[in-house]
């Protein structure tokens, strides 16, 4: 047997190992929506590890790490094909390059986790469990940070997401490594070390599952809807279809209530809902705001300022009265803005999503909107700021999280349900529940403990009322956000790497 074993670990290293490396990155990206196998993800999680194991230099390791970051994000990230269809003539080319560049840049972070591990003097597969960690956490930070497609995010399907109310996204993908990688030793032959994995990956199981609290009584509670106009990206600015999608959702406004309850004092809809800048759209608020009667509406539309441009959340009541207004401040490198324009500008390359010249201006940072009685306060979130983590901390704590978005820049098969499924993630570590106004779906209504209570499928035009759910528990995780997993990192890398820097000091002296 030891012969077979170690012709076996020959083909698995260096060069030869570069092909299962980006098959053990294809099944982790299968536990991510819409698949959402996430056994299978445990397992090419494990088997990616257990390859790691073979490799004894930095450049095996190096091509490895990549290997699976390219597999795993050139999969999960399929989506990011689909704005390059909306105007497809003219850049339909691009999108094989964009998902190429992109899963090879976020692959990199692997590969210097892998590169740097495989260099610990001992406990190696301890010290890929920090180094990638720590990776996944500079992923979500550097360069305006893309924690898109977490690791810990495999567990979303089950009860074990609720541990990030306590560990956040970055602290459960560290505990999902450090499980993995029990169970990687146990296939290297370490069979103690794989049984205690499989207990505690049933722990964190079961644990989660007992964590999930009880549905809550909504008798009372503000009724709240949501618009889902379902305007596909390609027809949303014709001309000739804006006038449709603009009834539509006025008429869902102004529609009797659902399930035999009162009018909704709250109505969301979706990002770039109204047709016009804010400061020229008085008469489409007041149509808007006549038919929300007694209602208000939170709206998506865009503003101008002078010479910059605003993706904004508006808060409108009749009058038509604009009671505040929230500016989108975390916005999408390539899309809502051009990031070394000047480059671009000269080979002649543009935003995809920005309608402005020169794209949108960020707006001043998170603030709450006072949506009044019971309902309280909230933080608006517009599209891709829900997958910041690290946005959704603050002071005073809301009462709500409030999200528009236009999904309808992802398709129909991966990137709304992936979308969703960290709307959800959100949620659960805030322990708030959150209202989900999509353009093209997923909308939803969420609770705090990340249950989906009601919600409207993807592509098909309607509304959907109900109560809106109360807070839950303050979290661990949003009192403490992501420092202290930073410190945790930082003990961990000096023991891991610590008897290298020993003898690296004995040899210097």
């Amino acid at each position: 047997m030891a012969p077979v074993a170690a012709r076996a670990a020959r083909l698995l290293t260096g060069r030869a190992a570069v092909l299962p490396a980006l098959a053990c990155g294809g099944l982790m990206a299968l536990g991510q929506a819409p698949w959402n196998l996430w056994y299978v993800a445990l397992a090419g999680l494990v088997l990616s590890m257990a390859l790691f194991a073979l490799q004894r230099r930095p450049r095996a390791a190096l091509a490895i790490g990549c290997g699976v970051g390219t597999g795993y994000f050139g999969l999960a990230l399929n989506w990011l094909t689909e704005p390059f269809q909306v105007d497809a003539a003219v850049t339909a080319w691009m999108a094989p390059f964009a998902l190429l560049f992109m899963a090879a840049g976020l692959a990199l972070f692997w590969g210097l986790a892998f590169w740097g591990a495989v260099q610990a003097p001992r406990a190696r597969l301890f010290a890929l469990v920090v180094s990638w960690a720590l990776a996944e956490l500079a992923r979500g930070y550097l360069f305006t940070g893309f924690p898109w497609g977490l690791v810990g995010y495999l567990w979303e399907p089950t009860g074990a997401i609720q541990w990030v109310a306590w560990t956040g996204s970055f602290g459960l993908t560290l505990v999902t490594l450090a499980f993995a990688a029990l169970l990687a030793r146990g296939l290297c032959g370490a069979w103690q070390a794989g049984a205690l994995g499989l207990v505690l990956v049933l722990g964190l199981l079961v644990g989660g599952a007992q964590m999930v609290p009880p549905l809550q009584d909504l008798g009372g509670r503000p009724v709240v809807r949501l618009v889902q106009p379902n305007a596909p990206q390609t027809q949303k600015w014709d001309r000739a279809y804006i006038p449709i999608f603009f009834e539509r959702q006025v008429e869902f406004t102004a529609a009797p209530a659902q399930d035999g309850l009162p009018r909704p004092e709250l109505i969301v809809w979706p990002e770039t809902a109204v047709p016009r800048l804010l400061e020229n759209a008085e008469g489409e608020l007041r149509v808007i705001t006549d038919a929300a009667l007694p209602g208000r509406v939170v709206l998506g539309i865009q503003r101008s300022e002078g010479y910059d441009y605003f993706n904004s959340l508006a808060l409108v009541t009749q009058g038509p009265n604009v009671e505040a207004v929230y500016d989108k401040h975390h916005l999408v490198p390539f899309g809502e803005y051009m990031p070394f324009k000047e480059l671009f500008r000269h080979i002649n390359v543009s935003g995809i999503a920005a309608r402005a010249e020169g794209g949108y201006s960020a707006g001043p940072g998170p603030q709450l909107l006072d949506l009044g009685g019971e309902m309280g306060y909230a933080l608006p979130l517009i599209c891709y700021e829900a997958v910041f983590p690290q946005d959704l901390r603050g002071a005073p704590r809301p009462e709500l999280l409030l999200q528009i978005t236009n999904d309808a820049w992802f398709g129909n098969f991966s990137g709304p349900y992936q979308h969703l499924a960290q709307a959800r993630i959100r949620a659960i570590e805030q322990g708030l529940p959150m209202l989900r106004a999509a353009n093209t779906g997923v909308s939803a209504v969420i609770d705090g403990a990340g249950r989906v209570l009601k919600s409207l499928p993807l592509g098909e035009a309607g509304f959907i009322d109900t109560r809106l759910p109360p807070p839950l528990r303050v979290t661990l995780y949003s009192r403490t956000g992501d420092l202290p997993l930073l410190g945790l990192l930082a003990v961990l890398m000096l023991l891991a790497f610590r008897p290298a820097l020993h003898k690296s000091r004995r040899n210097s002296d």
